[in-house]
Protein backbone atom coordinates (compact mmCIF):
# COMPACT_ATOMS: atom_id res chain seq x y z
CA UNK A 1 0.00 0.00 0.00
CA UNK A 2 1.60 3.20 -1.03
CA UNK A 3 1.99 6.47 1.40
CA UNK A 4 -1.28 8.01 -0.57
CA UNK A 5 -3.20 4.95 -0.01
CA UNK A 6 -2.24 4.66 3.52
CA UNK A 7 -2.98 8.37 4.42
CA UNK A 8 -6.41 8.48 2.63
CA UNK A 9 -7.36 5.29 4.83
CA UNK A 10 -6.27 7.13 7.74
CA UNK A 11 -8.04 10.49 6.73
CA UNK A 12 -11.14 8.58 6.29
CA UNK A 13 -10.83 7.36 10.21
CA UNK A 14 -9.88 10.63 11.22
CA UNK A 15 -12.84 12.40 9.59
CA UNK A 16 -15.18 9.45 10.98
CA UNK A 17 -13.41 10.03 14.75
CA UNK A 18 -14.41 14.01 13.95
CA UNK A 19 -18.07 13.24 13.03
CA UNK A 20 -18.17 11.08 16.42
CA UNK A 21 -16.90 13.75 18.52
CA UNK A 22 -18.97 16.55 17.11
CA UNK A 23 -21.83 14.40 17.87
CA UNK A 24 -20.57 13.70 21.41
CA UNK A 25 -20.65 17.30 21.45
CA UNK A 26 -24.37 17.73 20.12
CA UNK A 27 -25.61 15.32 23.05
CA UNK A 28 -23.75 16.87 25.89
CA UNK A 29 -24.62 20.44 24.78
CA UNK A 30 -28.04 19.83 24.41
CA UNK A 31 -29.22 17.06 26.40
CA UNK A 32 -26.28 17.83 29.27
CA UNK A 33 -25.50 14.29 30.09
CA UNK A 34 -23.03 11.56 28.60
CA UNK A 35 -23.77 9.35 25.72
CA UNK A 36 -25.02 5.67 26.09
CA UNK A 37 -23.16 2.71 26.50
CA UNK A 38 -23.94 1.80 22.66
CA UNK A 39 -22.38 5.05 21.54
CA UNK A 40 -19.64 4.77 23.87
CA UNK A 41 -18.93 1.42 22.31
CA UNK A 42 -19.49 2.76 18.90
CA UNK A 43 -16.25 5.32 20.01
CA UNK A 44 -14.38 2.28 20.82
CA UNK A 45 -14.45 -0.01 17.92
CA UNK A 46 -13.56 3.39 16.17
CA UNK A 47 -10.74 4.07 18.50
CA UNK A 48 -9.35 0.49 17.75
CA UNK A 49 -9.37 1.31 13.79
CA UNK A 50 -7.99 4.49 14.71
CA UNK A 51 -4.95 3.14 17.16
CA UNK A 52 -4.28 0.61 14.47
CA UNK A 53 -3.98 2.71 11.55
CA UNK A 54 -1.62 5.18 13.17
CA UNK A 55 0.27 1.89 13.94
CA UNK A 56 1.05 0.84 10.32
CA UNK A 57 1.29 4.62 9.40
CA UNK A 58 4.73 4.34 12.38
CA UNK A 59 5.63 0.77 11.26
CA UNK A 60 5.66 2.40 7.19
CA UNK A 61 9.50 2.76 6.25
CA UNK A 62 9.85 5.90 4.83
CA UNK A 63 10.95 5.81 1.45
CA UNK A 64 13.45 8.23 -0.37
CA UNK A 65 11.42 11.66 -1.72
CA UNK A 66 8.32 9.79 -0.46
CA UNK A 67 6.02 12.89 1.04
CA UNK A 68 2.64 13.32 2.24
CA UNK A 69 1.60 16.34 1.08
CA UNK A 70 -1.39 17.61 0.92
CA UNK A 71 -2.98 14.36 2.23
CA UNK A 72 -0.47 14.66 5.61
CA UNK A 73 -1.06 18.36 5.80
CA UNK A 74 -4.89 17.59 6.39
CA UNK A 75 -4.88 15.11 8.26
CA UNK A 76 -2.70 16.69 10.66
CA UNK A 77 -5.23 19.60 10.53
CA UNK A 78 -8.20 17.35 10.83
CA UNK A 79 -6.01 15.35 14.07
CA UNK A 80 -5.81 18.81 15.61
CA UNK A 81 -9.26 19.37 15.12
CA UNK A 82 -10.10 16.15 16.86
CA UNK A 83 -7.91 16.99 19.65
CA UNK A 84 -9.94 20.64 20.11
CA UNK A 85 -12.82 18.96 20.26
CA UNK A 86 -11.99 16.28 22.50
CA UNK A 87 -10.90 18.81 25.28
CA UNK A 88 -14.14 20.94 25.34
CA UNK A 89 -16.15 17.42 25.53
CA UNK A 90 -14.13 16.71 28.43
CA UNK A 91 -14.71 19.97 29.87
CA UNK A 92 -18.64 19.53 29.09
CA UNK A 93 -18.47 15.84 30.16
CA UNK A 94 -16.99 16.72 33.64
CA UNK A 95 -19.29 19.95 34.29
CA UNK A 96 -22.49 17.16 33.19
CA UNK A 97 -20.67 14.85 36.35
CA UNK A 98 -20.72 17.37 38.56
CA UNK A 99 -23.60 19.73 38.45
CA UNK A 100 -26.77 18.54 40.47
CA UNK A 101 -29.74 16.80 38.79
CA UNK A 102 -32.10 19.83 38.51
CA UNK A 103 -35.87 18.77 38.45
CA UNK A 104 -37.53 19.80 34.71
CA UNK A 105 -39.90 21.86 36.46
CA UNK A 106 -39.29 24.72 38.88
CA UNK A 107 -40.98 24.26 42.44
CA UNK A 108 -43.50 26.90 43.13
CA UNK A 109 -42.95 29.05 46.06
CA UNK A 110 -45.13 28.96 49.08
CA UNK A 111 -46.12 32.86 49.07
CA UNK A 112 -47.05 32.37 52.80
CA UNK A 113 -43.37 30.58 53.43
CA UNK A 114 -41.57 33.15 51.76
CA UNK A 115 -43.38 36.02 53.50
CA UNK A 116 -42.15 34.52 57.00
CA UNK A 117 -39.00 34.24 56.00
CA UNK A 118 -38.80 37.87 55.62
CA UNK A 119 -40.44 38.63 58.82
CA UNK A 120 -43.74 39.42 57.40
CA UNK A 121 -47.38 38.34 57.70
CA UNK A 122 -49.42 37.74 54.35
Amino acid sequence: MSLADTLTHHLALCDELHQLCLEENRILKQQRHAPDAEWRERKLALAVRFEASVASLRARPSAVGEHGGELLERTKQRSLQILHLDRENEQLLLRCSLAPARPETPQPISTAGALRAYGRSG
